[in-house]
């Protein structure tokens, strides 16, 4: 059975950085045989999960929400299982619930019905 166990959540500033972690364990995610993508998606008070950046098995392709493009780099590292979320220059309109997420999918995933695990969730909070 996978896990995903996030950290590094908190509470920000508009313009801070913040870097989110999440460990997957319970199978192997490094070949091509595994097509194991991993992602972040985020929930804010009263709307629906989004997809905020995914990457695929390599880590070659990737996939990011418009609204975050140039500010959030997101990266896995094979040899540790983990991925990485990278948020610069962060707004109070990237306050929400981040979810570390997995599924095996062809290249990277954007919706949430293309995942079949997801983490506890990480508040980040991002005040003006």
């Amino acid at each position: 059975q996978v896990q995903l166990v996030e950290s590094g959540g908190g509470l920000a500033q508009a313009g801070d950085s913040l870097r989110l972690t999440c460990a997957a364990s319970g199978r192997t995610f490094s070949n091509s045989a595994s097509n194991y993508a991993l992602g972040w998606f985020r929930q804010a008070p009263g709307k629906e999960r989004e997809a905020v950046a995914s990457v695929n098995w390599s880590g070659a392709n990737t996939y990011y929400a418009d609204s975050v493009k140039g500010r959030f780099t997101i990266s896995r590292d094979n040899a540790k299982n983990t991925v990485y979320l990278q948020m610069n220059c962060l707004k109070t309109e990237d306050t929400g619930v981040y979810f570390c997420a997995g599924g095996r999918v062809i290249g990277t995933f954007k919706r949430p019905g293309s995942v079949s695990v997801w983490g506890q969730g990480s508040q980040v909070p991002v005040s003006s």
